[in-house]
């Protein structure tokens, strides 16, 4: 991609960096909680406190962005992500980890939470044009995807590897979430190094603003905030946490195993992310968002229905091969509809909405997932919201085109 500005590829190693730390984290955060002695309930209260508070920290920050300084907002999220890390790794007294979790930025489900995601967005498509944005939005999230199957394979054999050698159990996980506060510093330095061009014109941008940092677009924003915490509810109640959970309790998988289920599910979203700018430059951002999302769901209904490991590890597998092609068409789409000093506020909003969405879900899944015979509630209620979620996403919106698909 030679139209990328040297800030945006540097957004592309500090995206690698802190999707391999999300990925390693997701795979042992819920083992390490149940290690600490935390119960099904309070681990499912830990993990939607965590979302909850990155909720509100997040739309503050990310509906300031402009105005603070985009790098200034990048550079505070790493330091929240690395304080959060280092909570963890100190000490296992639940209240603090409560409070960390919900202050600190910690990723329970191996994707994107904290401001970094929109304020990146918004500094990526400064620099490219329209026609350009879905592809290089591909593969921003493919070098993530890859980043997230990097951390959890080696989170699995590093775990794996230390209590072979005789490390605690806890300590073992211990390990990986020091890892997680290392890259949030190192973060920190990345985006500290970003130039003054990652930030808004403010030349050209409007003095009418609302609350939320949104004018002319805040409608459609609103009613796509609505859709997208849809859809992260659903997501949220088979976080990779919590999958890795049910795998560990419904077949004794062990650490490094699921290490390589995670590493092969990330491997083919990292594929599926890529191929979706080819198809939407073919059928539009609408229909690839719908249209690759539906049968992905049908494939996570089934998942706890399989009579095997090796199955249910195929619909998984299967799953992910289709699952993220709406991601980086839904980020395209965000930043096509808003005004252009609109977009980070407009991506932290629609962020923010799938955080709160995604934060109570955890509260719902986590007591049943530890529960034999409710276990693959979850997985069916997930599968059937998403599928809501896409009928109503295409029938309110297919009549909204971004401007590079009107034709004259």
């Amino acid at each position: 991609m030679p139209e990328l500005t040297r800030d945006a590829r540097a957004l592309f190693v500090t995206r690698s960096l802190r999707m391999f730390g999300y990925g390693a984290v997701a795979v042992v955060l819920v083992l390490f909680l149940a290690a600490v002695g935390m119960s099904d309930p309070q681990i499912g209260l830990l993990l939607s406190l965590t979302l909850a508070g990155d909720t509100v920290i997040s739309l503050w920050l990310t509906t300031h962005a402009d105005r603070l300084g985009r790098r200034r907002v990048l550079v505070a999220g790493a330091f929240l992500m690395a304080a959060a890390g280092l909570v963890f790794v100190v000490t296992r007294e639940p209240v603090l980890l409560l409070v960390a979790a919900t202050i600190g930025v910690i990723s329970p489900s191996g994707n994107e939470v904290g401001p970094f995601l929109a304020v990146e967005q918004a500094a990526l498509t400064i620099s490219i044009p329209g026609g350009r944005r879905t592809h290089v939005f591909a593969w921003y999230n493919l070098v993530g995807s890859l980043a997230t199957a990097v951390g959890a394979l080696s989170t699995g054999l590093l775990a794996q590897g230390l209590q072979a050698s005789g490390v605690a159990v806890i300590d073992s996980y211990r390990a990986i979430l020091a890892v997680y506060a290392i890259v949030g510093l190192l973060l920190a330095a990345g985006f500290g190094r970003l130039s003054p061009a990652v930030e808004l014109d403010r030349s050209s941008a409007t003095t009418v603003r609302s609350r939320l940092g949104l004018h002319r677009s805040r409608s459609v924003v609103l009613r796509l905030s609505v859709l997208f915490g849809l859809d992260a509810f659903a997501g949220g109640l088979v976080t990779q946490s919590l999958i890795a959970y049910w795998f560990h309790l419904r077949w004794a998988v062990d650490p490094a195993v699921l290490g390589g289920i995670f590493f092969g599910t990330n491997i083919l979203a990292a594929i599926s992310a890529l191929s979706a700018s080819r198809l939407a430059a073919r059928f539009g951002l609408i229909r690839t968002m719908v249209f690759t999302h539906l049968p992905s769901n049908v494939l996570l209904i089934l998942i706890p229905i399989m009579p095997n490991l090796p199955l249910a590890i195929l619909m998984l597998l299967a799953r992910s091969s289709i699952s993220q092609m709406d991601v980086p068409t839904r980020q395209s789409y965000t930043m096509a509809v808003v005004e252009p000093d609109e977009r980070a506020a407009a991506a932290g909003v629609t962020g923010i909405a799938r955080t709160t969405g995604a934060a109570v879900s955890p509260l719902i899944a986590a007591p049943l997932v530890g529960v034999a015979t409710l276990a693959a509630i979850p997985f069916y209620l997930s599968g059937a919201l998403k599928i809501v979620y896409d009928i109503a996403l295409y029938r309110r919106f297919r009549g909204v085109p971004p401007a590079e698909e009107i034709v004259e």
